[in-house]
């Protein structure tokens, strides 16, 4: 309790020498806007008021009028704008929500007040849901586990390195900016276009890991359990794991996805589910042509997944399956996840690069490249979800057996 109010005062303290009085008037209106609103325990009424709020900081005018009351400029000030605010409002809304589930009473304002200006988290996030932060900031008997210290300091020079990488990727490396010479692009062959778009993501998903590793690293000395850093871009070959903030994607699955898609096992509930999650992260990272797009797209491979799911479970596909080998099933399936993998890599170059550079690769890689560098990229990325899967299913069986220990 007295480090997370010590942080508290540090934030409200990094505002203040970050941008001036008036933006933490700003963000201190939207507080109070957001907790008067939780007084009433209504969920609709939290949801409202909190998009209406988040709108304000990522739709125009009413971002650029407050804005506007910043005072000072540096380089990083509208990356400390918009983190801090969008932050907040995320953060404000899950106060209200949890409020309103509150059976007996109401959370302080002061809850609030220290849950949003928490330092470590509070212009680059991640967002821990209110209910967790409570529980865990409320917690007296403070004990570390085994080697916890011993991991934490392993942790940490992890993401010293991984600094280091980030700054060697920027400054000498020129994945970022070659995307944007499309004539130096149609150059290119089509595995050094695949190796570029991929590596992008690579680069975003380091920078993402960076960003909260070293947040959760101090959080973590303050005996808290943050939201782990997102899970590695070679590793995923589902859309329901592609998140690159497991902070918001927590937010988004308590909030509007799970609440709403319950189960996921119904196709009508599923599609207003991953609508409406898409729709928030739409207004979350600011509506524009290329989020439009990126969202449309990565909300169909949510729903594709099902809708193939779905299909595969009805007979005579069922029955097939039933009679196949486990490592027979597991290769079907790793061939169409080689294939659900380069999915996600050009919808989410979307949003990274441009419009034209992943239509540049898709062409390349579906048209111009087939079959042979079609059939061969797709071929070695099966490879690797093989193995990928292999991985995860002897992990699967570890923690088994970790669990009958346990019961026994």
């Amino acid at each position: 309790q007295h480090r997370a109010v010590m942080y508290m005062l540090y934030g409200i303290l990094a505002v203040l020498g970050s941008m001036g009085l008036l933006y933490l008037m700003i963000i201190l209106s939207h507080c109070l806007v957001l907790y008067s609103v939780a007084l009433a325990k209504q969920r609709w009424l939290c949801y409202v008021a909190g998009l209406c709020c988040l709108a304000s900081f990522k739709v125009e005018p009413f971002s650029s009028w407050q804005s506007g009351f910043v005072t000072g400029a540096f380089d990083l000030q509208d990356v400390l704008f918009y983190g801090g605010c969008g932050f907040t409002i995320m953060r404000c809304m899950s106060f209200a929500l949890e409020n309103s589930e509150r059976k007996e009473g109401i959370y302080s304002l002061f809850d609030l007040l220290k849950y949003n200006f928490y330092l470590p988290f509070f212009f680059f996030g991640p967002v821990m849901t209110f209910d967790q932060f409570h529980a865990q900031v409320s917690t007296r008997e403070l004990r570390r586990k085994d080697d916890e210290l011993k991991n934490i300091r392993v942790q940490a020079l992890l993401h010293v390195g991984a600094i280091i990488a980030v700054d060697i990727f920027f400054h000498f490396f020129y994945i970022l900016t070659l995307p944007s010479d499309l004539k130096f692009m149609n150059r290119l062959s089509d595995w050094s276009l695949a190796g570029l778009a991929y590596s992008n993501l690579v680069y975003d998903w380091v920078k993402a890991a960076v960003m909260f590793g070293v947040t959760n690293t101090i959080a973590r000395l303050d005996h808290l359990d943050p939201p782990q850093p997102p899970k590695c871009i070679t590793m995923l070959y589902v859309f329901a794991e592609t998140h690159f903030d497991r902070g918001i994607n927590d937010w988004l699955c308590k909030y509007v996805y799970d609440h709403l898609g319950e189960n996921h096992d119904s196709i009508m509930k599923e599609l207003v589910a991953t609508i409406a999650t898409f729709a928030v992260t739409t207004l979350w990272l600011g509506p524009c042509e290329i989020v439009y797009i990126w969202s449309v797209f990565n909300c169909f491979g949510l729903n594709f997944e099902l809708w193939v799911q779905k299909f595969f479970q009805q007979e005579p596909f069922a029955k097939l399956e039933a009679k196949m080998s486990a490592a027979m099933s597991r290769r079907i399936r790793a061939a169409f996840g080689a294939a659900n993998f380069w999915a996600i890599v050009l919808y989410n170059i979307l949003a990274l690069n441009s419009l034209e550079f992943a239509l540049l690769v898709t062409k390349r890689l579906l048209l111009t490249g087939f079959p042979v560098s079609t059939l061969s990229i797709w071929f070695i990325t099966y490879c690797g979800v093989q193995l990928i899967k292999e991985r995860e299913r002897i992990l699967a069986i570890e923690e088994e057996k970790c669990d009958k220990a346990k019961v026994e």
